[in-house]
């Protein structure tokens, strides 16, 4: 058993490189993209053929939608039907989008328009300097189509406030339609900085008199000012810019805090930590040459788009993206010759339950992000469930089923943290509150596999500005490397069929 030992703050150091480097879920999978990349993991496609790619001994990755990313470690003595150790976690937050014709004008101020995508806590997003990221779908030189990202460093948005003396509210409430819109400049400024400049004339986009366009021109539907920014981050003209997906975001970095530097400050904890957090573990649990030598199963990490607005999209938890990888991996065969033309599916044809058998022994942990208690208001928690922060990870359950967490599974859990030396906390909510739920009992339920809830606790959960424990980030870390490390081994002494 490895002994208990105090955290350090390197795993948090780089899990803040991570986060602000992700505004969006396109910039989360890039980011673990180059992270898989560095560590050996090969990049294949969704959409090809795996038949002669995927090898036991291998360590693959794709994504889906560019939000939504896959990476496994295949075991080299993997056979058809074994097990596969799986951590699900989600790489989007609560923001506010672009909306596809956002020019707005009013009292002299130019302004976004902008849609609230999942449940945040609005309030916390006025008076913040805000920037947007996102994709940018672009024209190139061969007439095709590609995506780019798109990162607005300094900022140009911020959703201001009314003065107190103005509307002396007790409680701050406000329109979200039109009070819950950003200012992006003065009418005034953009007129002079135009003014003379042929450039930013865009009314013929490079079109011809008879090029026929379904919708408006981008630069009638968005500010012409903010088409040319995205074109100069994406590296294009703005006639060349087709469409984009955009969010807000703050452009105030994430930090350590607190008299000692034990607390984490910063914007999407909920849930790029979690998602740093399993992308880290997979990358260590098989650094060694030799790492998967003895395994016999899988390891696999699924980070998935869209959980904050119920996961029913093609790269959200509740689409195929994780039982289709999970159906092409159960009949990968065990022994192979390089120089042979039998298939995937010839081989996997021998194994017709190999599917079936794979998803009986295999073990799902879900890892989103759990409440810590909040020293304000201590009425809110279960007397006996007070997760705090840096004291380990915190294990989810609910009698209703919000979590998908039961006995043999904290039992693995128990044992796994044990020999990480890590401590564990359990969390449930009170009688009389609300409970929020996870990835977790949707893929439970559509995989029929074994599964976990579990998160590092954390403060102001859906806030534009979060906070969480500096420590739990390795605690998180090493213990999901050792649920890694040591599933295929424990997943044969709890047997509960």
């Amino acid at each position: 058993m490895a002994k208990s030992r105090q955290p350090s703050l390197n795993a948090a150091n780089d899990f803040l490189s991570f986060v602000d480097a992700s505004p969006t879920p396109f910039h989360a999978v890039d980011s673990a993209h180059h992270r898989l990349v560095t560590a050996g993991f090969k990049e294949i496609k969704d959409r090809d053929p795996w038949s002669r790619k995927v090898r036991p001994g291998g360590k693959y990755h794709f994504t889906r939608n560019g939000s939504s990313i896959v990476a496994f470690a295949v075991g080299k003595k993997w056979k058809a039907g074994n097990p596969i150790a799986m951590i699900g976690a989600h790489t989007d937050s609560p923001c506010l989008r672009v909306k596809p014709v956002s020019k707005r004008q009013n009292d002299g101020f130019i302004q976004v328009g902008v849609e609230t995508y999942g449940g945040g806590l609005w309030h916390t997003w006025f008076d913040r300097d805000l920037s947007i990221a996102g994709r940018a779908m672009v024209k190139t030189q061969d007439g095709s189509f590609e995506r780019r990202l798109v990162k607005v460093q300094r900022p140009i948005l911020r959703i201001p406030t009314l003065a107190i003396h103005l509307d002396r509210q007790e409680t701050f409430s406000f329109n979200k339609e039109t009070q819950l819109l950003p200012i992006a400049g003065l009418v005034a400024a953009e007129l002079n900085r135009t003014s003379g400049d042929a450039k930013s004339n865009h009314s013929g986009e490079a079109a011809s008199e008879d090029d026929y366009k379904p919708l408006k021109a981008l630069s009638e539907r968005h500010h012409p000012y903010v088409v040319e920014i995205i074109a100069e981050e994406a590296r294009v003209e703005p006639a060349d810019v087709v469409d984009f997906e955009l969010v807000l975001y703050d452009t105030q970095k994430a930090c350590t805090g607190g008299l000692n530097g034990e607390l984490i400050f910063s914007a999407r904890l909920d849930n790029l930590m979690m998602s740093f957090c399993s992308t880290t573990a997979l990358i260590d649990s098989v650094s060694s040459p030799e790492a998967l030598d003895d395994e016999s199963g899988i390891r696999l990490i699924s980070l998935f788009d869209h959980e904050e607005i119920g996961s029913r999209t093609a790269q959200g938890a509740d689409s195929n993206l994780l039982p289709a990888t999970l159906r092409r991996l159960s009949g990968l065969p065990a022994a192979f010759d390089a120089s042979s033309d039998e298939s995937f599916d010839d081989l996997a044809s021998t194994e017709s339950d190999a599917y079936e058998q794979t998803l009986s022994t295999s073990f799902l942990v879900s890892a989103d992000m759990a409440h810590s208690v909040h020293p304000n208001y201590p009425a809110k928690y279960e007397s006996e469930h007070r997760p705090e922060m840096n004291k380990g990870v915190v294990i989810k359950i609910n009698a209703n089923a919000r979590y998908a967490t039961n006995s043999p599974g904290l039992v693995l859990l128990e044992e796994v943290a044990r020999r990480a030396g890590v401590p564990l906390q359990l969390f449930v909510v009170r009688n009389d509150s609300s409970c929020g739920s996870t990835i977790g009992p949707m893929l439970s339920a559509a995989l029929g596999a074994r599964t976990l809830d579990l998160g590092n606790a954390q403060l102001s959960m859906h806030s534009i500005r979060e906070t969480g424990g500096a420590y739990d980030v390795e605690y998180a870390v090493r213990l999901l490397e050792s649920f890694f490390v040591h599933f295929s081994e424990m997943e044969r002494k709890i047997l509960v069929d």
